[in-house]
């Protein structure tokens, strides 16, 4: 079987702690006072671990083409294999991102690459508790696809909770699909006692899959065939990057719209587990022990007359008078809002997309294939950055249009590469790189190369980069 994981999110609603290019799925946004911890993407993946013995079970991850290499990093550091991915160009929600998984699985199959087209699709951005009884569901739904269903994933309520979708069934079947309701149907829904909330897991026969939305959403079906045959590499490839014109012209619907709700073969089973789908700040509070002061502060919190806060900071936090307010600092912007908010907070994002685009794309720490950057100071002519350049990796070979910049070797070793000349730097020494000359950086060591860059120039945006040859095939 495959297992398919959704991470095609961008998780506007947790900004500033998710950012575009590091969304909440891959964002270090878990409580700290483990001893091992790790981001909603790894805890998917460790939690189905289990289905790679039990059913010869392989991965494949649906992610935007920029997060491919965090979660190639992400999973090594569990010591898990990603054998396949499909990179998005565009994110057009669940449904498209579920038939190129379902088109791509039956090829494997109809080539005998995999000993069956079950197809487990998860987002990765869900936290599940209750070990056994969230494997015991998983097989009870393998069981049921393999009769034919498709079969979706109820969670039994413990709230009139009115930010989730529920789903009606009886007997595993689905009678009706229900949107985010008003808070008095919410509480009719959990006394009536045969409503859950839709979890937006799924379980197919990939087979199925495609011929029902052949028949309920042929528009879909066809343009994600052809995107996929515009996307096939002519060498082999550990990814499948899909089209960006094809994919452009995709509808950007929900599998639920697009087929679920449709079809006569849905069928669910409700998952008597306990789970968290951390969409805003407040189901996020809830995986974080709290104080008398009701704060999470990951450093001090001092507070008087406070109460009812959920406080996220890495400074000392002092706070007189708060109520029922969230503060989540991070350190190039600070959120403050009143709790019940918090599904707003995408509109803000998109505000600030418009006046401030780089503050929702990236974290002043940013990670690469290569290694990572962090903005250490910053103006309006100049941006002071420390670079991290893992063992043997390499930066790209390009020129900046905008800006001059000053290397210097804080610790490790560095080939640099200006124009025709290449020269060997170590701690304590320098060099320049005029505004258009080619260059490159390369670390050729066993230690992580750390350098100070210091960029001048009229405009200092991550988007003044030129690259003329990358080995991670970047645009």
């Amino acid at each position: 079987m495959t297992i398919s994981i959704l991470c095609g999110g961008s998780g506007t609603r947790l900004f500033p702690l998710s950012r575009e290019l590091m969304p909440k799925q891959f964002a270090n946004i878990l409580p700290q006072n483990q001893d091992v911890s790790h981001s909603l993407f790894q805890e998917t993946l460790l939690r189905n671990t289990f289905l790679t013995k039990s059913h010869n079970a392989k991965f494949q991850v649906i992610t935007n083409d920029n997060h491919y290499f965090i979660a190639q990093e992400q999973a090594q550091k569990c010591d898990i294999t990603l054998q396949d991915f499909i990179l998005e160009s565009y994110g057009k929600n669940t449904a498209p991102a579920l038939t190129f998984a379902a088109l791509c699985v039956l090829e494997s199959y109809n080539l005998s690459k995999i000993a069956d087209d079950i197809i487990l699709a998860l987002p990765s951005d869900h936290l599940i508790k209750n070990t056994q009884s969230y494997q015991d569901s998983i097989n009870q739904a393998i069981e049921l696809a393999q009769k034919g269903f498709l079969v979706t994933f109820g969670i039994k309520p413990d709230s009139p909770h009115t930010g989730y979708g529920y789903i009606k069934s009886k007997n595993h079947i689905v009678e009706k699909f229900i949107e985010k309701p008003s808070l008095e149907d919410a509480q009719a829904y959990l006394k009536a006692g045969d409503y859950l909330w839709n979890s937006g897991m799924f379980c197919f026969r990939a087979e199925v899959f495609l011929k029902e939305l052949k028949e309920h959403s042929p528009e879909i079906y066809e343009l994600c065939k052809l995107t996929l045959e515009a996307s096939k590499p002519k060498v082999s490839s550990p990814f499948l990057r899909l089209d960006s014109t094809m994919s452009e012209k995709l509808p950007n619907i929900s599998v639920d719209y697009a087929l679920m709700e449709k079809s006569q073969k849905v069928a669910c089973v409700a998952g008597d587990f306990a789970w968290n789908d951390v969409g805003s700040f407040e189901s996020l509070s809830l995986e974080y022990p709290t104080d008398e002061a009701h704060n999470a502060s990951k450093n001090a919190f001092v507070g008087r007359d406070c109460e009812n806060n959920f406080i996220l900071a890495d400074k000392q936090v002092v706070g007189i008078g708060l109520k029922d307010l969230m503060i989540i600092d991070e350190n190039d912007c600070l959120l403050v809002a009143k709790k019940g908010y918090s599904q707003q907070v995408k509109d803000i994002v998109a505000v600030l997309k418009k006046q401030n685009p780089e503050l929702t794309k990236v974290h002043r720490s940013a990670h690469r294939p290569w290694g990572s950057y962090t903005i250490l100071l910053e103006s309006e002519n100049y941006k002071i950055k420390q670079i991290i350049v893992k063992p043997k990796g390499r930066l790209s070979l390009q020129k900046h249009h905008h800006r001059n910049e000053h290397w210097i070797v804080v610790s490790g070793s560095a080939i640099v590469t200006i124009g025709e000349k290449e020269s060997f730097l170590k701690a304590n020494q320098s060099t320049y790189i005029p505004m258009g000359e080619v260059h490159r950086l390369e670390n050729p060591g066993i230690l992580p190369l750390v350098l100070i860059e210091v960029q001048m120039g009229e405009y200092l945006g991550e988007d003044d980069i030129v690259r003329l040859s990358d080995d991670y095939k970047r645009s």
